[in-house]
């Protein structure tokens, strides 16, 4: 369990907020952890861009692959990677770079990721970032508590 604490309002005011999910690291196969939360998140309401450098002429979930965030044409208000950490880095300088011709305010880091320079380039932007967390497991909690429906 990560050492790293975020109050649940944060996080639900996160999701209240959040309407577009560029997912990095987005996976076609269907036992890969991505697969499963982009589907979540869809069906929560979301809507899940994926982004996949070895994929970007296929779908996921009935959505166009891209190659990289900057490919993408919508715009997105999160970021949520699915990489290691050196992509989680990359992809965080990546997103930072794409402001204020995109509308993030949330940088999101998946399980056992987590990186100090880049939480302090993201907070340095003024955007949220939100490391060591699997967003379809805090939904699920969040609702479970009260704190979102």
């Amino acid at each position: 369990m990560s050492s790293l604490i975020y109050p649940d309002d944060f996080i639900a005011d996160i999701f209240k907020r959040v309407k577009t999910i560029a997912m990095v690291g987005a996976s076609p196969k269907p036992h890969r952890a991505s697969h499963r939360v982009m589907q979540f998140l869809q069906e929560r309401g979301y809507r899940v861009i994926p982004v996949n450098t070895r994929k970007n002429d296929d779908f996921i979930h009935g959505e166009k692959v891209y190659n990289s965030l900057a490919d993408i044409p919508d715009d997105f208000q999160m970021v949520d990677i699915f990489r290691n950490i050196d992509g989680a880095i990359d992809i965080t300088d990546e997103a930072l770079a794409l402001l204020p011709h995109k509308s993030i305010d949330t940088i999101w880091m998946q399980l056992e990721i987590q990186s100090d320079a880049a939480a302090a380039r993201t907070k340095a932007a003024g955007l949220n970032m939100v490391m060591d967390r699997c967003p379809a497991i805090e939904i699920r909690r969040l609702v479970q508590s009260g704190h979102l429906t």
